[in-house]
C-alpha cells in the first residue's frame, strides 16, 4: 500500500498528469452543465407549448429591414432576414476596425508628440472616451445627430442628388447589370494575380537585391479585365436618383443615420484603447533604432514610417487583437439605437415566432464564429510578421 501511494504521489508530481487531470475535471463539469441545460430545455418547452428546431427559418418573415446589403424584403424566409442582419453586423465591424486602427495610430502619434497642446489634447481624448460607457456615448450621439438633422422635406442637399435628413443619407445608386457579377469575379482573379506578382517580386528582391516594379502590373491585373468585360458586354451606365415622394425619399441608395452613429461611436470609443496599445508598441522599440535612423539622415516622419512602426507592429498586434474582438462584440449595442444588426433582427424574430432559444443560439454561434475567425487571422498575421523579423 505504501509503494502504491508513493507511485501515485510521484505520478501526481508530473506537470502533464496534473494538467490533464484538471482539464478533464473542467471538461466533465462543462459537459454536466450543458447536459443539465439541455434537459431543462427539453422539460420546459413542451410545458410552454413550444418546439425546439430550426425549421422556422424557412417560414416567411413579416417585417422589413430598411438598411441591408442583400436587398431583403418582407415575405422572404426568416433565414434571409438573419443573413441581412449578419451582413449589417459584418459591415459595421469591418469598417469600424479599419477606422479604429487609423484613428488609434494618429492619436498615439499625437500622444507622443513634442507639441504640448497636441499631446495633452490626445491624453484628454483618451481618458474621456475610455471612461464613459459606450452605450451612453451611442445614446448621446444618437440624440444629438437626430435632433440636428432636418425632416426629409427640408433635407440638406450639399450636392445634386444627395440628400441628408433625419431619415438618413439618400444618394444616387448605380443601376445593377448582369455583367457586374462577372466584373467582380474578374477583379478578384486580378487581385490574386497581383498578390502572386508581389510575392514573386519580393522573393526576387531577396535573392538578387534588385527591386522590381509591382504597382503598375498589379493595378493592370486588377482593373483591366473588369474594364474589358464592361466594354464588351455592359450597357451604358445609368443612375437611380432619389426623389422626395410623400414623407421620404424613394429610389437610389439610402443609409440610415444609425449606421453612421454606430460606426462613429464604436470608432471613437475603441480608438482610445487602441491608441494606448499602439503608443506602448512605439515606445517598446529600442532607442538605438531611432538613433541609427537619424544617423542615416532619415527625417522624423520617415524614421517613424520605415523603422519604428514596422518594429512596433510585432508588439502591437496581440493587444490590438483583443480590441478588434471587443469592437466586434460591442457592435451588438446597435440594438440600443435601432440599427438592424443581427441582434436586432433576432429580437424581432423572437417576438414574431417565440423561438427565443433558437434565436439566442444563432446569435451565440455567429459571434463565437466571428471572434474565433478574427483571432485566428490576427494570430496568423502575428506569426507571419514575427517570422519575417527573424529572417
Amino acid at each position: 500500500m505504501t509503494g502504491a501511494a508513493a507511485a501515485i504521489r510521484r505520478l501526481w508530481k508530473r506537470p502533464g498528469v496534473r494538467s490533464a487531470f484538471w482539464q478533464g475535471l473542467a471538461l466533465l463539469a462543462l459537459l454536466a452543465a450543458a447536459g443539465f441545460a439541455a434537459a431543462n430545455i427539453r422539460a420546459n418547452l413542451p410545458r410552454m407549448k413550444l418546439e425546439l428546431g430550426f425549421g422556422f427559418l424557412l417560414d416567411a418573415a413579416g417585417f422589413e429591414i430598411g438598411d441591408n446589403l442583400i436587398g431583403y424584403r418582407a415575405g422572404e424566409p426568416i433565414l434571409h432576414a438573419f443573413a441581412a442582419g449578419l451582413g449589417n453586423t459584418l459591415q459595421v465591424a469591418v469598417i469600424a476596425i479599419v477606422l479604429t486602427t487609423v484613428l488609434g495610430t494618429l492619436i498615439a502619434l499625437a500622444r507622443l508628440s513634442s507639441n504640448l497642446m497636441l499631446s495633452r489634447g490626445a491624453w484628454l481624448y483618451i481618458e474621456t472616451v475610455r471612461n464613459i460607457p459606450l452605450l451612453l456615448q451611442l445614446y448621446f450621439w444618437h440624440l444629438l445627430i437626430v435632433k440636428l438633422l432636418p425632416a426629409p422635406r427640408a433635407a440638406w442637399s450639399p450636392l445634386p442628388g444627395l440628400f441628408l435628413s433625419n431619415r438618413g443619407l439618400a444618394y444616387p445608386a448605380l443601376e445593377m447589370q448582369p455583367v457586374f457579377a462577372w466584373m467582380a469575379l474578374a477583379a478578384a482573379g486580378g487581385g490574386v494575380a497581383a498578390w502572386l506578382l508581389a510575392r514573386r517580386a519580393r522573393r526576387l528582391h531577396e535573392r538578387t537585391g534588385q527591386p522590381s516594379a509591382v504597382l503598375g502590373p498589379a493595378l493592370a491585373a486588377i482593373l483591366c479585365p473588369p474594364l474589358a468585360l464592361f466594354l464588351a458586354f455592359g450597357d451604358p451606365l445609368a443612375w437611380d436618383v432619389p426623389a422626395l415622394r410623400g414623407f421620404n425619399f424613394q429610389g437610389g441608395g439610402n443609409r440610415v443615420p444609425e449606421f453612421a452613429i454606430l460606426i462613429f461611436g464604436l470608432v471613437t470609443y475603441q480608438a482610445g484603447f487602441a491608441a494606448e496599445s499602439i503608443r506602448a508598441g512605439i515606445q517598446g522599440v529600442a532607442r538605438g533604432q531611432v538613433e541609427a535612423a537619424k544617423s542615416l539622415g532619415l527625417s522624423r516622419a520617415r524614421t517613424m514610417r520605415l523603422v519604428v512602426l514596422p518594429q512596433a507592429l510585432r508588439i502591437v498586434v496581440p493587444p490590438l487583437t483583443s480590441q478588434y474582438l471587443s469592437l466586434t462584440k460591442n457592435s451588438s449595442l446597435a440594438v440600443a439605437i435601432g440599427y438592424p444588426d443581427l441582434v436586432r433582427v433576432s429580437m424581432v424574430v423572437t417576438g414574431d415566432t417565440g423561438r427565443a432559444v433558437e434565436c439566442v443560439a444563432i446569435i451565440l454561434a455567429v459571434y463565437l464564429t466571428l471572434s474565433l475567425a478574427t483571432a485566428a487571422f490576427m494570430n496568423w498575421y502575428n506569426r507571419r510578421i514575427a517570422f519575417e523579423a527573424r529572417a
